[in-house]
């Protein structure tokens, strides 16, 4: 007989209430008409251009991440090569790279004045005008910026798919007559399809979210439509049917991922990771030189030039660089990242206990509202955050009026209140996702145990599971705080007046191109996102190690004879 709380699980569905309120409100606001004469001049004016700007980017960084994370994860999964152990962990490092931080240096690092132009023009003996030099600040510009900074999602998840490749099939397919090359075409890829279309879809949606980039780049899409209607033009009504627009974007991804997933789905052999061959391919000569190249080209481009470039710019003008300023900027984010970290890590012990109690439907369709969060961009957060607090607040603001007489501040849409709410809708999901398989890993023995001890619903999340999920907590609390920390479309419209954090400041400065104030912050952003991209390398690497072992573990044993 399971143990209750009846106090649990209502709460859990009032929080996975709580937390659609603002893509409710997104819709409703939406569909309801109202957005009148600045609708008609977006549509008039740059809505198409947004439109296509939207599918170009789609488009081009789909194909990008997918062939480059692929040729990565299909290239370390199967193959030895000089520095392919350091690769397994380096391909990581530029997913703490933010887009938007990206676009900064190259900017710089590209421009008419950088480094690169320069250099060609001292060379060559030109002169402004004698050359063509292709602009950084464009869709495919954008495009190459989101394809390196995001590939690694494609990388981790196919790298995975491609290891947990069941030997027997190889070997089925040798027997037929298939080449290596035959077989990647035919048994490696079709098996890792659903892995590569999870990783493009993670991808894209964070193409759809990105604020920073687009905006920095000059280029029309839905993101700086909603930012421009709500705060350039003042309609609220337009910037919730943008919003809309861009949410449908964000389910059509989902749906073509799902699809993708379902037309290719595959089963494991029964005998689990003892199929698994350990066994790699070593390459030599051109296709070892081949191979270091794609992945030192990915890791150098995505994370080791920018980072230079950053540190290239602190160099060159340090009395500018490090402005007296960033002390609160870094004290504002850590305290918005923090509370919301908890806040998140705290929501995804309670749903998932709650969930482990009571595994009904309500429960389960509870859990799903609150990951979904997940793919709802900044933007439209922030607006669905802003349509019903910003109504709470002036319904508060009457009633003191008409008590008191005194009109009070806003008390929801004036604090960080709105800030971490929406990061909380957000990214309850990095938590869900850390803290939900800890609970898994902990067997209902032990809940029966300490209920046969008279101890409590409580008492048994306290006492049993508290120490045993202390290193999922960490990892929910470690990767939240970074992703909340890199934020900044939902930041940059919901932060209190005079609360400026690290990406804020970045994004601003960099807007009136004071790149080399801009590089202090978003070094500073990477460093933080560096953290968890370590953690995240060593559990992989200490899980590779084992793995040998647990295989030799689940061999039979031979009967001597």
């Amino acid at each position: 007989m399971r143990a209750s709380a009846p106090w649990l699980a209502p709460g859990a569905i009032l929080v996975a209430v709580i937390a659609a309120v603002p893509t409710l409100a997104v819709i409703t606001r939406g569909v309801a008409p109202g957005a009148g004469a600045t609708w008609e001049h977006l549509l008039a004016t740059t809505l198409p251009e947004m439109v296509v700007n939207t599918l170009w980017l789609m488009l081009l960084v789909g194909v990008g991440v997918i062939v480059g994370g692929t040729a990565c994860g299909w290239l370390l999964a199967r193959h030895r090569f000089p520095g392919s152990r350091m690769f397994e962990w380096a391909l990581l490092l530029p997913l703490a790279m933010p887009a938007y931080v990206m676009a900064y240096a190259y900017t710089d690092f590209l421009e008419y004045a950088g480094p690169v132009q320069t250099a060609l023009r001292s060379i060559l003996g030109l002169a402004r005008g004698e050359y063509w030099f292709p602009d950084v600040r464009t869709v495919p510009g954008a495009a190459v910026v989101f394809t390196f900074a995001l590939f690694p999602y494609v990388y981790l998840l196919t790298r995975v798919a491609f290891l947990e490749r069941p030997r027997s099939l190889v070997e089925a397919a040798r027997t037929l007559g298939l080449g290596r090359r035959q077989a990647f075409w035919r048994v490696d890829l079709p098996l890792a399809r659903p892995a590569i279309a999870a990783g493009a879809a993670l991808a894209l949606m964070e193409t759809l979210a990105d604020f920073g980039t687009v905006s920095y780049f000059a280029v029309p899409t839905f993101t700086t439509g909603i930012y421009r209607a709500w705060f350039n033009l003042g309609d609220r009504a337009a910037a919730a049917q943008l919003a809309s627009a861009l949410l449908a974007f964000v389910v059509t991804v989902l749906v073509l991922e799902r699809i993708s997933r379902g037309a290719g789905r595959t089963h494991a052999a029964a005998q689990g990771r003892a199929v698994i061959d350990p066994v790699r391919e070593t390459l030599r000569g051109a296709p070892a030189l081949a191979a270091t190249t794609v992945c030192a080209i990915a890791v150098t481009v995505g994370f080791v030039l920018p980072v230079l470039i950053l540190l290239r710019l602190i160099h060159a003008n340090p009395d500018i660089a490090f402005d007296a300023r960033f002390p609160t900027w870094m004290g504002h984010t850590l305290v918005a990242a923090g509370v919301a970290a908890a806040v998140c890590v705290v929501l995804a012990v309670l749903v998932a206990y709650a969930l482990r109690l009571t595994p009904g439907w309500p429960m389960r369709t509870a859990s799903r509202i609150l990951t979904l969060g997940y793919a709802v961009p900044g933007t439209v957060l922030a607006v669905g955050v802003l349509l019903p607090l910003g109504a709470l607040d002036a319904a508060y603001a009457d009633w003191r009026r008409s008590v008191t007489g005194v009109a009070p501040g806003l008390l929801l849409t004036g604090s960080i209140v709105a800030l971490v709410y929406a990061y909380v809708v957000r990214y309850f999901a990095v938590a869900w996702n850390a803290v939900e398989p800890g609970f898994a890993r902990i067997t209902p023995a032990m809940d029966a145990a300490a209920r046969s001890l008279g101890v409590g619903v409580a008492g048994t999340l306290a006492r049993v599971h508290a120490p045993l999920l202390v290193r999922s907590v960490a990892a929910a609390l470690l990767l939240a705080f970074v992703d909340v920390m890199k934020e900044l479309p939902a930041t940059l419209i919901l932060r209190p007046f005079n609360f400026d954090t690290l990406a804020t400041q970045a994004y601003q400065l960099a807007k009136d191109e004071r790149l080399a104030e801009a590089a202090v912050p978003s070094l500073a952003i990477v460093v933080v996102g560096l953290v968890p991209i370590v953690v995240l390398a060593r559990l992989a690497r200490r899980d590779a190690h084992r793995a040998p072992r647990e295989r030799v573990a689940a061999r039979p044993v031979q009967q001597g004879g």
